[in-house]
């Protein structure tokens, strides 16, 4: 990737996209006070330079999915070519090799437990060659970063913020997580899926090329890109690293907190501006963090002080990531083809 700076302008772009990734530029450049032209020059710079893109992202809960942060130790020399075999899947996300150069962690999509006579994901990803260790945790509740890490939020003010969000938009981007899964689960055509995989791999592609990929005309995309969203299946992401916002140093954070003390952990950690994604999860750990800081010291500050200042927290696990191998989208297509030519290995079957 060139090497990239941000000046003001980007920050508002990237704001914006965050608040709908759709947005016309038109719209944008009015917000901002700057030419369309020159918003879109910025966009298209951003993303080819693979500095920025935004992706569709399908609520896997709403789905009928269950979302998984997964830990995997393994040997030193298996750690890259297992990232790369776990980044050519469609089912994983933010995968970071942990600095350390035996430890990585992903997200996995998988169905809901069953005997549908395969072997499930995790059995195959122990028997890999190379791995000595798998430990999964389900999503039960994200709690933080839902629509949007809040460390690349604050170049817009509230003005320019209602001109670029319609009432409706605003209302969605505020509902909170839900608390169960009970709402019955969409049915999702063919075309539906198709749909939800193209904004995987451009979030902004036009509706002619997204015509072409359902087999639907532009005026039935259009609408349907609207009633995913409505219903919460179809949301938006702009990916970016958080280096280019002063942010290099991102860690994991596992923490212990007994039952009573979820609610209040959950509502303040939605609050903290360094947390990029908290969830409560199952496993050892009832809740996984992800936090993004200006420095080690940085991260040193926000674990005795704000995280210590917090009642029910009995215990953190924390660790660095060396560097993202993948997001929360589908490999870009340079990035796809270059690791295509990484080390062969044997990965977990799809």
């Amino acid at each position: 990737m060139e090497s990239v700076t941000l000046d003001a302008l980007d920050r508002r772009l990237i704001h914006a996209l965050q608040l709908d990734g759709r947005l016309p530029f038109s719209r944008i450049a009015a917000a901002v006070g700057v030419p369309e032209r020159t918003v879109a020059r910025r966009y298209h710079r951003l993303r080819s330079r693979l500095a920025l893109r935004v992706v569709g992202l399908v609520d896997g809960g709403r789905t009928g999915m269950l979302d998984w942060i997964v830990r995997v130790r393994c040997a030193p020399e298996a750690v890259e070519t297992l990232a790369v075999l776990l980044a050519r899947r469609d089912d994983t996300s933010w995968i970071a090799p942990l600095v350390g150069g035996t430890e990585l962690t992903c997200m996995i999509r998988t169905p809901p437990p069953g005997d549908d006579g395969r072997r499930p994901f995790f059995e195959q990803l122990a028997r890999t060659a190379g791995v000595r260790e798998v430990g999964a945790a389900c999503v039960l509740r994200p709690v933080a970063g839902v629509g949007g890490w809040a460390g690349r939020m604050d170049a817009l003010g509230e003005a320019e913020q209602r001109l670029l969000l319609p009432p409706r938009a605003e209302q969605r981007l505020l509902l909170p997580p839900r608390a169960d899964q009970t709402e019955a689960i969409p049915v999702l055509s063919p075309a539906d899926s198709a749909l939800l995989r193209a904004l995987s791999q451009d979030g902004r592609a036009d509706l002619g090329r997204l015509a072409a990929a359902t087999g639907c005309s532009e005026s039935t995309v259009r609408r349907r890109i609207g009633q995913l969203r409505d219903s919460g299946v179809l949301a938006f992401e702009v990916e970016i690293d958080p280096a280019l916002f002063g942010y290099p140093i991102e860690a994991l954070l596992w923490l212990d907190v007994p039952p009573a003390g979820l609610r209040a952990v959950a509502e303040a950690l939605a609050g903290h501006q360094q947390v990029a994604f908290a969830a409560l999860t199952t496993g050892p750990s009832s809740v996984f963090v992800m936090v993004e800081c200006r420095s080690v010291s940085g991260l040193h500050a926000y674990v005795t002080d704000e995280l210590a200042a917090l009642h029910g927290i009995t215990r953190i696990e924390s660790a660095v990531t060396q560097r993202r191998t993948k997001r929360a989208g589908p490999l870009p297509a340079p990035l796809a083809e270059k690791r295509a030519g990484a080390p062969s290995g044997r990965a977990p079957a799809q």
